[in-house]
C-alpha cells in the first residue's frame, strides 16, 4: 500500500537501562567512554527489529552541554565515536541519520539562543556529521526560532535535512513554545521532511494533521513518558526526573498505524520506545500491507 521508512527507537533510555549506571546530565554521551560498543549493540538490535535507519548518538553532543564537565576538549571525539558506532551496525543494513538535539536543553524554547547565536553552533555539528551520514535529523525542535536556526545552519549541506518538532502533550497542534505547528510551513521550505517527536503518542495526530498541510513527507515518533515534569525543565536535568508509562508494543503500534492512516510515511519511536516496540511496529506495518523501506 504505502512505502514506510521505519526509524529506530530511543537511544538514551536504552543506554540507561542496559548500562546500569546512574543517570547524569551527560548519561548518553559519557557511556561511549565507559561502555564502548553498547551504542552499536543497540543500533543492531533496532535493525534486527526491522528499523531501516540508525539515529546517531549525537543528540546531546553540544559544546554548551559539555561546558564545565571536564569533557570540553572531547567534543569532536564524542561525535567521531558516535558515528563509528552507527557505522559498525548500519553497514549493509540501512541508512544513518545524524541526530542534532537542542542547544542548552530539551523542551525549553525560552532557553534556546537567538538565531544569530545558534546558527554557527548548529552549523559546526552539521559539518562534522554530514560527510558520514545519509541525512541530518534535527530533533525535539520546540519553537519557530529553533526551527529557523536549524534550517539556516543546514543550508547547502549536501544531504537531506529532516526537521522534527516536539509538541504540547495535551494539544499536539502547538509547539512546546505555544506557537502553531502549522506555522512551520512558512519557514520550512528547505526541509526535506517534517516530523514530530518526543511527545505523547496521543498528541501526534493533531501534530501530523498540521504538518500534512506543509506539503512535504511527514511522520512521527513519540515517547513513552507519562509527562515532561517540571524537574526536567531545570538546568542540567537527569532522566530520573521523568517516568515511563506502561505502553505495550501493540498499543504503540496501534498509535503509529493511525499516523500512517493520516498520511505519515516516516514512523518510529523516541524515549522509552525500545526494540520490542519497533519489532511489533514492523510486524503491524507489514501485516497492513505496507512496504518498509
Amino acid at each position: 500500500m504505502t512505502k514506510i521508512t521505519l526509524l529506530d527507537g530511543g537511544m538514551g533510555q536504552e543506554l540507561v537501562h542496559r548500562s546500569g549506571d546512574a543517570p547524569t546530565p551527560l548519561w548518553a554521551t559519557q557511556v561511549m567512554l565507559d561502555h564502548p560498543g553498547l551504542v552499536a549493540n543497540i543500533h543492531r538490535d533496532y535493525f534486527d527489529a526491522g528499523a531501516t535507519i540508525a539515529t546517531t548518538n549525537t543528540y546531546a553532543i553540544h559544546r554548551d552541554r559539555l561546558a564545565g564537565t571536564g569533557f570540553e576538549n572531547k567534543f569532536e571525539d564524542f561525535i567521531t565515536a558516535a558515528l563509528s558506532e552507527a557505522e559498525q551496525s548500519a553497514a549493509g543494513r540501512g541508512r544513518i541519520a545524524g541526530s542534532i538535539g537542542p542547544l542548552v536543553a530539551s523542551y525549553r524554547p525560552e532557553a534556546h539562543p537567538a538565531v544569530e547565536d545558534a546558527v554557527p553552533l548548529y552549523h559546526e555539528i552539521v559539518g562534522l556529521l554530514a560527510p558520514s551520514v545519509d541525512l541530518i535529523l534535527f530533533e525535539t525542535v520546540a519553537s519557530l526560532t529553533h526551527a529557523q536556526s536549524c534550517l539556516t545552519a543546514a543550508q547547502l549541506v549536501g544531504v537531506p535535512v529532516w526537521l522534527s518538532v516536539t509538541v504540547d502533550d495535551e494539544d499536539g497542534s502547538l509547539l512546546r513554545s505555544g506557537e502553531n505547528v502549522s506555522d512551520l510551513c512558512a519557514i520550512a521550505g528547505s526541509a526535506d521532511a517534517l516530523l514530530a517527536n518526543c511527545s505523547a503518542p496521543e498528541a501526534m495526530e493533531a501534530a501530523l494533521t498540521a504538518l500534512k498541510t506543509c506539503g512535504k513527507p511527514f511522520g512521527a515518533y513519540a515517547n513513552g513518558f507519562t509527562q515532561i515534569t517540571k524537574d526536567f525543565l531545570k538546568d542540567k536535568p537527569t532522566v530520573d526526573a521523568l517516568h515511563s508509562r506502561d505502553i505495550s508494543p501493540q498499543a504503540y503500534a496501534d498509535f503509529a498505524l493511525r499516523w500512517v492512516e493520516i498520511g505519515a510515511t516516516i514512523v518510529g519511536g523516541c524515549c522509552e520506545v525500545g526494540p520490542p516496540h519497533i519489532a511489533e511496529l514492523a510486524r503491524a506495518l507489514t501485516a497492513a500491507g505496507h512496504d518498509i523501506v
